[in-house]
């Protein structure tokens, strides 16, 4: 009986949606939970009105927007989130930059709000409430490459500490990101994109450096223009990031159709809003590694697009050498050849030679076959790179074991509308061409994973 009626509660607030939120709140009393909401609400100067003009926006009608956008206010206010990030703000309108930090500041919230560069109109807004945290530090990053795309983040505190390690040194600090990747218009743009990422964990990662934090959680929000299926997601997930809507679901990484965040101006529904998690007692690869095996791995998905099996890429690469090896000349002409080099949105000559460092593992100037099979391949390599890169700190790793902080658990997560949760677009959904998404999290006590270089 206990456990139908626990299935039909379940069904209910599947049903209703937003409430889950409060729901899961009021599930667990005993157990402090925090919630977070990302949001891409859709800029004026965005929103078409007309599929026959396609110049006329929402933003020359004050009416319109302003309506709209208290309509979303209303929405976000009644969820009440502990933290809001919000994509396509829209910055360069001062009546509507004034509407929401007034509503929000009135409700406790701490507004932060960044607009993209070269003066592109919109931007991002992030909004923590005081009575959950405390902001240690707010940085900005400028990406300042060809989509003016640029990223927030958010160094806070817990406010009210969870109780039952009040009394203790356990770390209770977030990071919290909140940015908007580049639409990918053509697929020269998807390196752009898999650039953007490298440097938000890069600036994350030499931020901790900079002010010697323990590892901690770190919340990355937005609208990352990429579904489950992309070389982003993969990226992301090698450096131990989940997915908390899936995580919240059970959802694995081959169950990309069962949900969608996102109606584009093609017409096309995808899943591309993402809370990305990732818990201090996470062991994660080292970045340098992760980001040659996601480009490795867009080098791998191209050639399979040409229908070449390993022998012929293997040809490819060697081009007209003579030699059963890859020669740097080569690999950069292969390279161009792929739309990943050769242009302004493409790898730089530094990264280039990044790459073809990593790929020659002997540094003796060429990529043999086994070489070429390990590094790029079949990139099994990266599990043996860590294991090198550790050796000699096993008295760093043991002492970061044995420190403890503070993790989340994710108790909950809700797409609106309830539609998008099943693949579908609602015709009479008129708030955004996203969803929101909100998940719930619970701090628990866990130990830090070992540092990585």
């Amino acid at each position: 009986m206990r456990k139908e009626r626990r299935t039909k509660m379940k069904t209910r607030i599947s049903r209703i949606g937003s409430y889950a939120i409060a729901s899961s709140l009021r599930d667990h009393p005993h157990q402090p939970c925090i919630s977070c909401t990302t949001f891409n609400i859709l800029a004026p100067i965005y929103k078409r009105l007309s599929h026959k003009d396609q110049n006329c926006r929402e933003s020359d009608y004050r009416a319109y927007w302003l309506a709209r956008n208290q309509r979303i206010l209303d929405s976000l206010l009644h969820e009440r989130s502990s933290i809001i990030c919000l994509q396509e703000f829209w910055v360069g309108n001062e009546e509507l930059v004034n509407m929401y930090e007034k509503r929000l500041g009135d409700a406790g919230y701490l507004n932060f709000k960044l607009g993209r560069t070269n003066n592109r109109g919109d931007g991002l807004l992030t909004a923590v409430h005081k009575d959950y945290f405390r902001v240690i530090n707010y940085r900005e990053l400028l990406f300042n490459d060809c989509g003016d795309r640029v990223a927030q983040l958010l160094h806070v505190e817990l406010a009210t500490p969870a109780s039952q390690y009040r009394n203790n040194d356990t770390c209770q600090e977030i990071l919290i990101v909140n940015t908007h990747l580049l639409f990918p218009h053509d697929s020269s743009l998807c390196i752009v994109r898999l650039q953007q990422v490298y440097k938000i964990l890069q600036y994350v990662e030499s931020y901790q450096k900079e002010n010697n934090l323990n590892p901690l959680p770190i919340l990355l929000c937005g609208d990352w223009n990429g579904s489950k299926l992309g070389h982003v997601y993969k990226f992301l997930r090698s450096q131990g990031f989940v997915s908390s809507y899936d995580t919240a679901h059970q959802y694995t990484d081959a169950d990309a159709h069962k949900w969608v965040s996102h109606l584009n101006h093609r017409g096309n529904v995808c899943g591309v809003d993402f809370i990305w998690l990732l818990n201090p007692n996470r062991y994660r690869k080292l970045l340098k590694t992760s980001w040659s095996e996601a480009v490795f791995g867009m080098f791998k998905s191209q050639l399979r697009k040409a229908s070449l099996t390993e022998e012929d890429a293997f040809a490819f690469l060697k081009a007209d050498n003579g030699g059963d090896y890859i020669t740097y000349s080569g690999f950069c002409e292969a390279l161009r050849q792929l739309n990943i080099t050769g242009h302004c949105h493409g790898l730089s000559v530094e990264e280039t030679k990044e790459l073809w460092v990593q790929a020659d593992i002997d540094g003796n100037g060429v990529v043999d076959y086994k070489e070429f099979q390990q590094r790029i391949w079949k990139a099994t390599w990266s599990e043996q790179r860590d294991e090198r890169s550790n050796e000699g700190q096993d008295g760093v790793a043991t002492e970061y074991r044995q420190k403890q902080a503070i993790g989340f658990s994710v108790k909950n997560a809700v797409l609106f509308p309830p539609e998008v949760e099943k693949g579908m677009w609602p015709e009479n959904y008129s708030l955004s061409d996203h969803a929101r998404l909100t998940v719930v999290l619970s701090p628990i006590k866990m130990p830090c994973s070992q540092l990585t270089s």
